[in-house]
């Protein structure tokens, strides 16, 4: 019997969240995204990764601070689970038949997590670049020492340039007009 397109998309989450394999993620709002990424960041330190040299990147501080309640959540669900559940959850992560040691580093990651220095890194792209602007201003072509605008800064400056261009643009039609 061929497989329903639910169990195509589920073993398509496990391929991609292999910690082994590069890949890249894109699909619809409410496909599972987060929760690939989510798998993968827990995957990732099953197999050995620190947390606090892993990074997930995602576009809206909604869906990182998502992320990172779930990773936290599981991670704590781990830390209390019988040997047996936690066997079934690594199972459906596509950790088949987990290995005694991995059952073991699964129950203390959440400890791991919380002592990481730094912690792990969930961030939107816009404050990753922001964070990577800071670090290495002179090597990114800008002042030491700058700060980003917050919106409502942007929003005045913009409104400034556009009143700025609306003004010029009147001059130069009563300009013309008096020639």
């Amino acid at each position: 019997m061929a497989d329903n397109p639910t169990e195509r998309a589920a073993r398509s989450q496990r391929i991609v969240s292999t910690p082994e394999l590069s890949a890249w993620v894109s699909a619809s709002a409410g496909s599972g995204k987060t929760k690939v990424l989510t798998d993968r960041a827990l995957r990732l330190m099953l197999a050995g990764a620190q947390p606090d040299r892993i990074l997930c990147l995602t576009f809206t501080k909604a869906a990182a601070a998502e992320m990172a309640n779930r990773i936290i959540n599981r991670l704590s669900l781990w830390a209390a689970a019988s040997q047996d559940a936690l066997r079934e959850d690594l199972s459906g992560m596509g950790s088949f038949n987990p290995p005694p040691e991995m059952l073991a580093r699964a129950a203390t990651l959440f400890a791991t997590v919380v002592d990481a220095p730094g912690g792990l890194k969930v961030q939107t792209v816009h404050s990753f670049c922001q964070s990577a602007l800071e670090r290495f201003p002179v090597e990114a072509g800008v002042p030491p020492g700058f700060a980003a605008l917050d919106e409502r800064a942007a929003a005045d400056l913009l409104r400034e340039a556009r009143d700025g261009m609306l003004q010029a643009c009147l001059l130069y039609t009563s300009d013309a007009a008096d020639e």
